[in-house]
């Protein structure tokens, strides 16, 4: 087992106040089977508007980019949208 530091647990204090916990979480990542594009499009429009009014959303796409991400939607950004950000791109 891998011991946290004091600090690293404190910098994660920020979750408990993520618009994203609760009925709408499944919005944030992407479902075990195939989905369509459109069903895709409508679930990440829902879970960045979840985001558009969270208090820590820069808390939370920090912690992404810092932690290369690879699924989901966090900080109100896909992982391609993540990755273009992390690279500099448009």
């Amino acid at each position: 087992m891998v011991a946290r530091r004091d600090d690293e647990y404190d910098d994660l204090q920020w979750q408990q106040s993520a618009a994203c916990r609760g009925e709408n979480a499944s919005s944030f990542y992407p479902p075990l089977h195939f989905e369509r594009k459109e069903l895709r499009l409508s679930r990440e429009r829902l879970a960045k508007s979840i985001c558009g009014q969270c208090s820590v959303r820069q808390n939370c796409l920090s912690y992404a980019l810092r932690t290369a991400e690879p699924h989901g939607i966090w900080g109100g950004l896909n992982e391609v949208e993540r990755g273009r950000l992390i690279n500099n791109q448009p």
